[in-house]
């Protein structure tokens, strides 16, 4: 049997279309010098008081084309700072973090919500001792570009999401510290 010609173009474009591979996401890995989370909560309504985690890893990979991605951070906990080395220890505590036997804070996703060109929010999953609950982080600034210091392009955002501590097997204290608390991180990464 034989193909007419323009079958046989056809069949051969065809191929070449199957044989081309799909654009894959640009994969960043995470500035620990310019990523950390921090947190916020009440103080007994006298003020809001907060602290930060200085050591910040991870990576995320991400498709501006077809708007989609996964963001992998893992936060040390022991890195925990408030200022008063005291507090930093209870917080380090069974009590709360429990460091010793939980060193990381993980938080995970696969689903980013674009707005647009503009990540709206990241809907994913935030373990903290073992404990494991699905956090939305609601994305307050988003940006790329490349940067001539790095010499490589980069990606950094802000984001914020309200979790219960005692959600996490963190709530001593409450009511009187709240057990809302406001969880910011702030990212910046390079792609690999």
């Amino acid at each position: 049997m034989r193909i007419s010609p323009n079958i046989g173009h056809l069949i051969s474009i065809f191929l070449l279309v199957v044989a081309v591979p799909c654009p894959a996401a640009d994969r960043f890995r995470i500035d620990p010098d310019h990523s950390f989370a921090m947190f916020e909560y009440d103080h007994w309504g006298l003020s809001y008081q907060r602290g930060r985690f200085d050591r910040t890893s991870g990576f995320i990979e991400l498709d501006m084309e077809a708007k989609s991605g996964s963001i992998d951070i893992e936060i040390e906990a022991g890195s925990i700072s408030t200022g008063v080395g005291i507090f930093d220890k209870l917080l380090r505590s069974g009590d709360f973090f429990d460091t010793d036997n939980h060193p990381k804070t993980i938080f995970s996703s696969k689903r980013l919500v674009f707005d647009a060109e503009k990540l709206a929010r990241v809907e994913g999953e935030l373990t903290i001792k073992g404990i494991t609950r699905a956090t939305t982080l609601e994305i307050t600034n988003f940006n790329c570009r490349f940067m001539i210091v790095y010499g490589k392009y980069a990606c950094g955002a802000n984001g914020l999401a309200k979790i219960s501590r005692s959600e996490f097997n963190m709530g001593r204290y409450a009511p009187f510290v709240s057990d809302a608390v406001t969880l910011l991180i702030t990212v910046e990464a390079i792609k690999e």
